[in-house]
């Protein structure tokens, strides 16, 4: 999911950060052109964490600036296809619910929120389910998979989508009450095991 990637580029520094040392001018340079970016190899561009080299600069007739080479490390946020993430609810549409990881929001439509029908209440932005009364709102914390990404495209934020509709995904509240419900049902079978072995 994070990150930590070595990329080498080459950067120009423009006159006007030639006062200052190079390893901070080329530092600037590359937070402006890096930090929020995002790649399809890379995933989305955190921060540029640390510059490990910066070469001798060449000059270019009729451009004041210098070109270095440089070799640094940034944190990068690129999902996974299968990968196991929590994260907020932070919007319910009628067609799902987009679920804050990271720095993305990832979107889980209606029919992979859980093994049940949702309907969606408008005035509350609920998704309310008629089988099981499942309720899931903005600020719930969810466990969900990956099922595709998408990091390139014309907006160039990066998408992906979720499911929750496999066993120990979905709100951690219903994972919670799954968990304790076989647990139960294990203690039944152990005292009727017990009970037959007498």
């Amino acid at each position: 999911m994070f990150e930590l990637v070595t990329i080498e580029d080459i950067i120009r520094i423009p006159p006007s950060l030639f006062d200052r040392d190079l390893e901070e001018a080329a530092l600037e340079v590359l937070r402006n052109e890096y930090e929020g970016i995002t790649d399809p190899d890379l995933g989305k561009v955190i921060s540029v964490v640390d510059i490990l080299d910066v070469g001798i600069g060449k000059l270019i007739p009729g451009d004041g600036a210098s070109y270095h080479s440089v070799k640094f490390t940034v944190v990068a946020f690129k999902p996974k296809v299968n990968e196991i993430v929590e994260g907020i609810v932070v919007e319910v549409v009628d067609f799902g619910i987009f679920v804050r990881v990271g720095p993305i929001d990832g979107l889980c439509h209606i029919s992979q929120v859980a093994d049940d029908f949702f309907s969606y209440d408008s005035k509350n932005a609920v998704l309310i389910g008629k089988t099981k009364g499942y309720k899931i709102q903005v600020d719930d914390v969810v466990r969900a998979r990956i099922v595709a990404v998408s990091m390139s495209g014309p907006d160039k934020t990066g998408k992906f989508a979720l499911s929750m509709r496999h066993p120990y995904l979905g709100k951690l509240e219903w994972i919670r009450a799954q968990i304790q419900q076989e647990l139960q049902s294990e203690e039944v079978k152990e005292k009727a095991t017990k009970k037959e072995g007498e």
